[in-house]
C-alpha cells in the first residue's frame, strides 16, 4: 500500500502586502506542486494568507488568488493586531486540517526553497522544524548588528530562543495543539514554541531581499518586540533593579563613611556641587527606569487579567 504523503498548510501572514502577494503566491504555490511532483507532500496540500486588518487591496488579493486557485486559502482578523497574533491565528485555523504548518513572511525574504528541507525532515519525525539564517550579508551593518544584540540580550536576559531565528519553521499538528495550550495575551511565539519540547531540527538558509513592499519591522518595533518578548517570559529585569538597588545601597554607606572621616577629620569641607548633581541626575534616572520596568510588568499583568480574546476574525476562505 503506497504510504500517505502529509498534507502541508503554509500560513502567510499578510499587513499590507498588496505589492509582494502578486510575487509570493505563485512561487509559495510552486513550491506545493514540486514538493507534490517529489511525493514528499500531499496534492492536498495549500497555503492559508491571513489578513491581519491591512489598509490597502491585501484582502481583496487574496480574494482573487482563492477564486483562481482554491489550495490558496484566506482568513482576515477584524481589526490590525500584529504580526504574533495573526500569525497565532492563522496556525489555529489550520490545526486539525493539515499533518504540518509552516509559518513564512510575505516578503519571502525567508529562502522558500527552505521549505522542502523542513518538510523532508518533519517526514523522518522531527516535529518542529526552525528555518535559521546562516548569513546576514543582505543586511547593512545597522540591521546586523542590532540583530545579533537583540538575540544576545535576550540570552542574558534568560529567554530561550534559536539564534538567528524568526517566524520561519515547520509544526507538526500534534505541536501546534500543543502551542493552543498556552493562552497567555502577550504572545512572543519566538520564546513559547522552545517551550514545546518536541524532537525537532534545524534547516539553514541565506536570506533573500523582498520581493516587493517595504519592511514592516523597522528599530522601533524590534525594540518593542525584545521588550515584550523579554517581560513575558523573564522576571531577570526586576531582579537586576533589586542588585541595582543594593550596589548603591554599599555606595550610599560607604560615602557615608567618607563624609562622616571628613567631617571630623577636617577643618574645612566645600561644597560639592558636581558631586550632588550627578548624583541627583544618576539616582533620578535610575528611579525612573526601574519604575518603568515595573510598569511593564504590571500592564503585562494588567492584560493577562482581563482575559480579552487575542483576536477576532472576521472573514475566511476555505472551500
Amino acid at each position: 500500500m503506497e504510504e500517505r504523503k502529509p498534507v502541508i498548510a503554509i500560513v502567510v501572514p499578510c499587513y499590507n502586502e498588496e505589492e509582494a502577494l502578486p510575487h509570493s503566491v505563485p512561487e509559495l504555490l510552486g513550491v506545493l506542486d514540486d514538493m507534490s511532483a517529489r511525493g514528499i507532500a500531499s496534492p492536498e496540500s495549500y497555503l492559508l494568507l491571513c489578513n491581519d486588518g491591512s489598509r490597502d487591496h491585501t484582502w481583496q488579493t487574496i480574494e482573487e488568488f482563492h477564486r483562481a486557485d482554491k489550495r490558496v486559502k484566506g482568513l482576515s482578523l477584524a481589526h490590525n493586531r500584529g504580526h504574533q497574533y495573526v500569525l497565532l491565528a492563522g496556525l489555529m485555523e489550520v490545526r486539525g486540517k493539515c499533518d504540518a504548518a509552516i509559518s513564512i513572511d510575505a516578503d519571502l525574504q525567508d529562502d522558500p526553497r527552505a521549505i522542502a528541507d523542513m518538510v523532508t525532515e518533519f517526514n523522518k519525525g522531527k516535529e518542529i522544524v526552525y528555518g535559521v539564517r546562516s548569513c546576514r550579508q543582505t543586511d547593512t551593518a545597522f540591521k546586523r548588528t542590532t540583530a545579533h544584540a537583540f538575540y544576545s540580550f535576550q540570552r542574558a536576559m534568560g529567554l530561550e530562543t534559536v539564534y538567528d531565528h524568526a517566524d520561519y519553521r515547520l509544526m507538526s499538528d500534534r505541536a501546534l495543539g500543543m502551542l493552543a495550550q498556552y493562552g497567555e495575551s502577550n504572545l512572543f511565539l519566538r520564546g513559547i514554541i522552545p517551550q514545546i519540547g518536541l524532537d525537532n531540527a534545524i534547516v539553514r538558509y541565506e536570506r533573500n531581499p523582498r520581493v516587493a513592499g517595504e519592511s514592516k519591522y523597522p528599530l522601533s518595533k524590534m525594540l518593542s518586540f525584545s521588550i515584550d518578548g523579554i517581560t513575558s517570559f523573564s522576571a531577570r529585569p526586576m531582579r537586576w533593579i533589586f542588585l541595582t538597588g543594593m550596589t548603591l545601597l554599599v555606595a550610599a554607606l560607604l560615602v557615608a563613611v567618607y563624609v562622616l572621616i571628613s567631617y571630623f577629620c577636617s577643618d574645612h569641607i566645600s561644597a560639592g556641587w558636581a558631586s550632588i548633581m550627578l548624583s541627583v541626575w544618576i539616582l533620578g534616572s535610575l528611579i525612573l527606569i526601574s519604575i518603568g520596568i515595573v510598569g511593564e510588568y504590571i500592564g503585562k499583568i494588567f492584560n493577562e487579567v482581563k482575559h480579552r480574546p487575542r483576536y477576532a476574525v472576521r472573514d475566511v476562505l476555505w472551500d
